[in-house]
């Protein structure tokens, strides 16, 4: 006998996991810190704050939407950004510290050094078999603690071109971070929808054992995949020291929970198979809103991350619901 409740079920579940979930969150969040404090939130000025924050979040999640559509995790996000940070600005202060070409080297040695952690999460991953989870938790400590041990402290050694032009400047009222974010996302979305390294990541995560067999090399591509992850980390590293002109060593401890959490409040699959990025830049909104909402309304910031792990937690126990319906 056909169950009659399924397909209601079905949609229900859908509607919840859906595009439809995340603008919804987003937008109960905004009404109710704009009925709060309506002119210090809605206002202009910090509409644009609360985007040039989630851009440089934005930059690393999109590189975690492909990591978590393998069924992995990179715990490392956060670490590495520090570390890229300290790395670029090490190079710009060596190189005299002024100048669009002293900026292009920072860029360079930026995105080296995120590329670098992320090829160690994938070869961590895909070849000892070491699972994602414990692999990257392992390589955010060492970053984290290799950034302290070669900085000592924060540097703020930043050339005016870089901040001024990339930090804080904007083109016809538009923040360059925003712009250079989208970007991104745009780029990071198509590829993931539209091309094979896309449905080759999706499929790996769905099932790497039939990725196999149909030829996917899936060593190499979860390899790849990793990489991506810590080349963007590497340039949201640089992106950090443009914005805050320091290297912020202590202040990226839970970006890896904002960006896991941004990924999977898009609605991209925890279990793998299926990721969106431009969910992605919907859900990495939600803790870039709570936390300026908080600034706002004179609450302590912490109740961001005790905000964020509910929606998280409740994120995922969607996703459970909308593939027990599937099944």
């Amino acid at each position: 006998m056909t169950d009659s409740s399924a397909p209601a079920s079905m949609r229900a579940s859908a509607l919840l996991s859906g595009p439809a979930r995340i603008v919804l969150i987003l937008a109960l969040i905004v009404v109710a810190f704009s009925i709060a404090s309506f002119d210090a939130f809605a206002s202009f000025a910090n509409i644009r704050n609360v985007g040039m924050a989630a851009s440089i979040l934005l930059v690393m999640a999109v590189g975690a939407t492909y990591v978590v559509t393998t069924a992995g995790v990179d715990l490392s996000v956060g670490a590495v950004l520090v570390f890229s940070g300290v790395i670029a600005a090490q190079t710009m202060q060596y190189l005299g510290g002024e100048g669009w070409g002293v900026a292009l080297a920072g860029l360079v040695a930026a995105c080296l050094a995120g590329l670098v952690w992320g090829l160690i999460n994938g070869v961590l991953v895909a070849k000892a078999g070491i699972p994602a989870l414990v692999a990257t938790l392992g390589t955010m400590g060492a970053a984290q603690g290799l950034a302290w041990i070669i900085a000592g402290e924060d540097l703020k050694d930043v050339p005016l071109e870089l901040g001024d032009n990339v930090g804080i400047g904007d083109i016809h009222g538009m923040p360059v971070l925003v712009i250079i974010a989208a970007l991104v996302t745009l780029i990071g979305g198509v590829w993931l929808s539209q091309t094979r390294f896309g449905r080759h990541t999706r499929a790996i995560g769905s099932n790497p054992l039939a990725a196999r067999e149909m030829g996917i090399s899936v060593d190499r591509h979860l390899i790849k995949v990793y990489a991506l992850a810590g080349l963007l980390s590497g340039f949201a590293g640089l992106l950090s020291l443009a914005r805050y002109g320091s290297t912020t060593i202590s202040g990226h401890a839970t970006d890896n929970l904002s960006v896991i959490a941004a990924v999977v409040i898009g609605g991209t699959s925890l279990f793998g198979g299926r990721g969106s990025v431009f969910g992605t830049a919907v859900g990495v909104l939600i803790p870039a809103t709570l936390e300026n909402g908080l600034i706002m309304v004179n609450l302590n910031t912490f109740w961001r991350d005790v905000m964020v792990g509910v929606v998280l937690v409740l994120a995922v126990y969607l996703d459970q619901i909308g593939r027990r319906a599937a099944r």
